[in-house]
């Protein structure tokens, strides 16, 4: 445990005789007489008080090191972004302490010490989650209060879309589309084909959709949402174009029917494939 070192004054109103002692209190006991100066290490458990010898009915208000300071948040409960959260250190002191506050791991206070013992966030954002603590200070010591976690919660950002893997995406091959979108809590993914009439696959914790044999069929234009209980957002499309070999050509005569000789004909070879063959 620590001590502060702190010089107390005790100040009289009393007639005074030329050569007035005091009486110092420490807990409420007598501990010493002397001089109206008072120098001592200071427990932050213990109060001290004083008197003017023959006046010790009539002793001080004692003065103290703040108690440990505890912190408490309003309102309480869920905590949604560009919502008002006040946070409030409350400790017991005398003389009256100053307010500190900090967030674990930043480089400074967050705002100057002061008697105000609330931080306000009037508009909170995702990056106000973390843990916070406060330190309350007098001039006879000073406390740290124990963390409080704020957890912001908030709708899902806009997904981005990416697929893997990069490049050609030949016919046949694994293709895999991944949904990426901050949010909290986590969103559920479903995907769309543009044009479709329904959800590809079930609203899910997956991000993914994993064609595991890509079919020319497949090539078209994709996007997916993320949604938590707080929204919903929906990405920018993503082009699929799946490249495949020839199919199997068909051979057409035209004009159709008989061929006379010195006639003019036409036969023609048609096959699907990408790019073109």
């Amino acid at each position: 445990m620590y001590y502060d070192w702190a010089e107390l004054k005790c100040h009289s109103s009393c007639r005074r005789p030329d050569h007035l002692y005091y009486v110092w209190y420490k807990n409420g006991q007598k501990t010493w007489r002397g001089t109206s100066s008072f120098s001592v290490y200071v427990h932050p458990a213990d109060s001290y008080s004083c008197a003017a010898e023959g006046y010790e009915k009539f002793p001080s208000p004692p003065v103290y090191a703040p108690r440990v300071p505890s912190v408490s948040v309003s309102p309480s409960g869920e905590i949604v972004e560009g919502s008002s959260v006040t946070l409030t250190c409350s400790s017991d002191a005398n003389p009256a302490a100053s307010y500190t506050w900090n967030k674990r791991n930043a480089n400074r206070y967050l705002q100057p010490p002061s008697k105000e013992p609330q931080l306000v966030l009037r508009s909170i954002q995702s990056s106000d989650s973390g843990e916070y603590y406060c330190t309350t200070e007098n001039k006879l010591g000073s406390r740290t209060s124990n963390y409080i976690s704020i957890n912001v919660k908030y709708a899902p950002r806009v997904p981005s879309v990416s697929v893997s893997p990069s490049g050609e995406i030949v016919e046949g091959s694994s293709v895999t589309l991944t949904c990426s979108s901050d949010a909290n809590p986590a969103a559920n993914y479903t995907w769309y084909k543009r044009n479709g009439n329904q959800y590809l696959q079930p609203p899910s914790k997956e991000p993914q959709l994993v064609f595991r044999s890509i079919q020319s069929s497949d090539s078209g234009d994709y996007y997916c949402t993320a949604e938590n209980k707080l929204g919903i957002a929906t990405s920018k499309y993503i082009s699929i174009n799946v490249k495949y070999a020839p199919r199997v050509p068909s051979v057409s005569v035209s004009p159709s029917g008989e061929i006379v000789e010195g006639r003019s004909v036409t036969l023609t070879c048609s096959s699907d494939a990408n790019p073109a063959a």
